[in-house]
C-alpha cells in the first residue's frame, strides 16, 4: 500500500475533503484527500458546483466518478463558490496524481470562518483514516 500524504498546513473533513487557506482570508480552496483519491482509484469524471453557487457544510455539492465508483463531494464549509478548477473537468486524473496541487476542486468565500475550527488537523485526520481502515 502506498504511503499517503496529509499536508500539515491543511484542514480535513470527516468526508475526506481538505481545505487550504488562500491569500484572501475569506476564501478557501477545497479538494479531496490523498486517502480519498487512493480509495476511489482512477478518477475519470468530475461534476463540480458552478461559480456563484452556494454550498453548505456537510452537504453534497458535486461528485467524483472513478473506474470503481461514484462518490459525492461533500462541502466542508458553507459559502459561495468563487472559483472552479476547470482543468480537472478536462483532466480529472490530476486528482490522482496531485490531489493537493493541480487536483483541487473549487474555492469558497466563507460565510463563517469559524467553520474551519470544526475541521481536523493533519494528525487528527490521519488517526481518523487509520481507525476507519482498522
Amino acid at each position: 500500500m502506498a504511503t499517503l500524504n496529509y499536508p500539515a498546513d491543511l484542514k480535513y473533513s470527516r468526508d475526506h475533503e481538505w481545505v487550504a487557506e488562500t491569500q484572501d482570508d475569506a476564501v478557501v480552496r477545497v479538494g479531496i484527500s490523498d486517502f480519498a483519491q487512493d480509495s476511489l482509484g482512477d478518477v475519470v469524471f468530475v461534476d463540480l458546483p458552478e461559480v456563484g453557487d452556494t454550498v453548505t457544510a456537510d452537504e453534497t455539492c458535486g461528485e467524483v466518478e472513478s473506474t470503481k465508483s461514484v462518490s459525492d463531494v461533500i462541502s466542508p464549509v458553507s459559502g459561495e463558490i468563487v472559483t472552479v478548477n476547470d482543468d480537472i473537468v478536462d483532466g480529472p486524473d490530476s486528482i490522482n496524481s496531485d490531489p493537493y496541487g493541480a487536483g483541487w476542486l473549487f474555492e469558497v468565500r466563507l460565510n463563517d470562518s469559524a467553520e474551519l475550527d470544526a475541521l481536523m488537523d493533519a494528525e487528527s485526520y490521519k488517526r481518523e483514516v487509520e481507525s476507519e481502515g482498522a
